[in-house]
């Protein structure tokens, strides 16, 4: 074992040729930020993988108030924690990167919470709020924490590739013990923890992507690289069980990436291929098994087939750590000469070659020929009418349900094109356009749901964002190895044939690829595949994938350049300055942790921002709260009811208090004064519902009950207001399958149309 890892420490230079061992910085470590030894990184990789996989099944689908509200409130005040600590720790005159795009989040943020100014439903864009400070928390906890322990970024992609295996492994367990773990699934695809299947397959898409990282690293201890084999084959297994497309092809898209920006490529390749040709076999066998393929299947023939899953599983795990301790042994002692590499490099070239010449060739041969087959595809992605089977044949189908998502945010969009219907309001302004009876609540993706909520200001702020932090994240990174020049560069006119975006170097020779920087391109990857998934689905609102995004977005941005072999800032960066990497400070010089001994003295302005972190914290979990407590009190009145009307009324009426903004909590105190007699009062409740959210058909539902008996002639239009606002209300196809509540509506509004009709001949013949 321990030649295998002093081989690996070789590092590759930018060509890809091996270099002499690195030296050893001030604090006994890597240049490239790895720290001597192993021990100092097992418990924040355990803590990061802990935290993660936590988020993930508690949150689960982002959909249940009382989860979302605990993970919010929890990553809120631990973020906050995190960055008054970094505050106080972190050395002085030592400049921090990161922090325009962490300004440009929170005004996102705060944008998200103004729209409940304008919102159809401004109860559901306070509650957004809360969701976006959590990840303005998250992104700037990162930022934080990259500036003040940078030496600590294996922990970071380590536990989130640990937290993956923990997410996916129980995703698959509920197969293996169907009868244990989730009994009542209908389904075939896999969709624990989160109640959603795209959202587990992005899980296994980022976690793949770990694992290219931890199977051809250089540096680490050797059977962590060869677990990375077997972990390769489970992502991968999971990803195609849940039969997702867009994280298989967001996955396709970051592996190429991968692949074009770090020149591990034989290593990354070999942990692929092997995970993948072991992950074909056990996949292939489920796809062929009726009882895991195929839905509504008894519960006994599932846990027959899913025992023999799990022994093909366990078999399959052994196999691949197998393979990946042998090659680890066989690249230490016979490392490949660069004609190997070479001849490798060029076979698996031609692999995704012949793959798509020989596509090129079915689809020519086809019925449809050619042209006609991509005529058919892509009518098949516009087509609004598409439906596609949870079955595995899916995979291999191109139309997809989002169009319709899609149209309808753009609809939506059109109505208010400048700031949207408010955060969330999706949801409810499409009722007015759709013509297809699914509750859907997210538009299925980023570009389309951001225009149909904040229009056209929170789209150019989300990619104002962006373009801010690609700028951020390129210093650590030098995708290519190529490098943009300074804002300041481009002021100055002694350096006019130094702008634009050129090639980075150190002394004249390509850049090395440090360790740390090949985490840092691996990091960039995995945020990649997380934003390439967020534009064809909503995975922006599953915090256990999210916050994964985040870390490593966040990381990138505070990081700032890395230093070369010798512990010096990049000299072709001109936007950090040499004397203060040299002044001993340990955020820079990547020390394992901080002295107590080098800790600043605090300053007034240090402690000021403190405050304001800690004030700002504390108001951010307190508004976060305040939903989940105006629901606890409305059930609570509801419950009251029958036995304490007075007391069930005070408690509807501290919900309304607490959640100003909330419809269903006015609804509920309306209700409540109805059963106790209180009907003028009821009545001005429910208007008071109306007046809050009059694009919401809820509030007219709500009141167009209530007045049905008493003023037809006045229920008739507020029922035929709740009608325009979603027509699908009354679908036939709803009423004709017994749907309670379009039958409701439908009856009263005929018996409203009914009693008022009488009312107008009356008053005609009088006249």
């Amino acid at each position: 074992m321990s030649a295998i890892a002093i081989t690996a420490e070789r590092p590759h230079t930018g060509n890809g040729e091996v270099t002499t061992p690195p030296d050893r910085g001030t604090g006994g470590e890597l240049s490239g930020g790895e720290p001597r030894g192993q021990s100092a990184l097992w418990w924040p990789t355990l803590l990061t993988a802990a935290i993660l996989s936590l988020i993930a099944f508690i949150a689960g689908g982002g959909l249940n108030l009382s989860s979302m509200t605990k993970v919010e409130m929890a990553l809120t005040i631990g973020s906050g924690a995190i960055v008054v600590a970094a505050t106080l720790l972190s050395p002085a005159g030592v400049r921090t990167y990161g922090l325009w795009p962490v300004g440009l989040l929170l005004a996102f943020t705060a944008l998200t919470a103004l729209s409940s100014v304008w919102s159809v439903q401004p109860d559901a864009s306070f509650r957004d709020a809360g969701r976006m400070l959590a990840y303005s928390g998250v992104f700037g906890a990162a930022v934080v924490l990259a500036h003040v322990v940078p030496a600590r970024w294996p922990a970071l992609l380590g536990g989130l590739t640990l937290a993956a295996v923990v997410v996916c492994a129980y995703a698959l367990l509920t197969k293996v013990f169907p009868h244990q773990l989730d009994a009542n699934d209908v389904y075939a695809r896999l969709r624990a923890p989160y109640s959603y299947w795209n959202a587990i397959g992005l899980t296994a898409a980022m976690g793949a992507i770990g694992c290219m990282w931890l199977g051809s690293r250089r540096a680490g201890h050797a059977l962590l690289t060869a677990l990375a084999y077997p972990a390769m084959g489970l992502m991968l297994v999971t990803l195609m069980l849940a039969y997702s497309r867009g994280a298989l092809l967001a996955l396709a898209l970051g592996l190429a990436l991968w692949f074009c920006i770090v020149p591990l490529r034989l290593r990354g390749a070999a942990v692929l291929i092997a995970g993948g040709i072991a992950a074909a076999v056990v996949v292939s066998w489920d796809f062929s098994t009726h009882a895991l393929s195929a839905e509504d299947v008894a519960l006994n023939e599932r846990v027959t087939a899913g025992r023999q899953l799990g022994v093909l599983l366990a078999a399959m795990l052994l196999v691949l750590l197998l393979i990946g301790i042998a090659v680890g042994f066989w690249t230490a002692r016979r490392a490949p000469g660069a004609r190997t590499r070479r001849r490798s490099g060029t076979v698996l070239l031609t692999i995704p070659v012949i793959a798509v010449i020989a596509l090129l060739g079915a689809l020519t041969v086809s019925h449809r020929g050619l042209t006609g087959s991509i005529s058919h595809s892509l009518n098949s992605i516009t087509d609004t009418n598409a439906k596609v089977p949870n079955t595995p044949g899916r995979l291999t189908a191109v139309s997809s349900v989002r169009a319709q998502y899609w149209k309808q945010a753009l609809e939506v969009f059109k109505a208010d094109p400048a700031l949207g219907v408010g955060a969330e309001g999706y949801a409810t302004a499409r009722l007015r356009y759709s013509s297809q009876t699914l509750d859907v609540r997210h538009a299925h993706g980023f570009v389309v749901q951001t225009l149909a909520d904040l229009g056209l200001v929170g789209l150019l702020l989300a990619l104002l964002l962006l373009a801010v932090w690609m700028a951020a994240a390129g210093r650590a990174t030098h995708p290519f190895n190529r490098r943009w020049t300074g804002w300041r560069a481009l002021l100055d006119r002694h350096t006019v044939g130094q702008r634009g975006w050129r090639r980075w170097t150190i002394g004249g020779h390509p850049a090395p690829y440090s360790p740390e920087r090949i985490g840092m391109l691996s990091m960039l990857v995995l945020v990649v595949v997380f934003g390439l998934h967020s534009l064809i689905d909503w995975t922006w609102y599953i915090p256990g994938d999210a916050c994964v995004a985040l870390l490593c977005a966040g990381w990138l941005a505070g990081r700032g350049p890395l230093p070369d072999q010798h512990g010096s800032p990049s000299p072709g960066d001109a936007s950090v300055s040499p004397s203060i990497w040299m002044r001993g400070a340990p955020a820079l010089q990547g020390e394992s942790r901080l002295r107590l001994s080098r800790l600043p003295e605090p300053r007034p302005l240090r402690l000021i921002v403190v405050g304001a972190v800690l004030i700002g914290t504390l108001l951010a979990a307190w508004t976060q709260w305040q939903p989940l407590r105006a629901e606890d009190a409305s059930q609570r009145a509801l419950v009251l009811l029958a036995s304490n009307p007075s007391g069930a009324r005070t408690e509807a009426q501290a919900a309304v208090d607490e959640d100003p903004l909330s419809a269903r909590a006015l609804i509920y105190l309306a209700k409540i004064e109805q059963a106790n007699g209180q009907t003028p009062l009821a009545q001005s409740t429910f208007q008071r519902a109306v007046r809050l959210q009059p694009s919401n058909p809820e509030t007219w539902l709500a009141l167009g009950e209530f007045d049905v008996t008493s003023e037809p002639r006045v229920a008739v239009e507020e029922l035929g207001a709740a009608i325009y606002l979603n027509p699908q209300s009354i679908a036939p196809e709803l009423i004709a399958g017994g749907n309670e509540e379009a039958i409701t509506i439908q009856n009263d509004y005929v018996q409203a149309l009914r009693a008022s009709v009488p009312l107008e001949a009356g008053a005609a013949g009088g006249g």
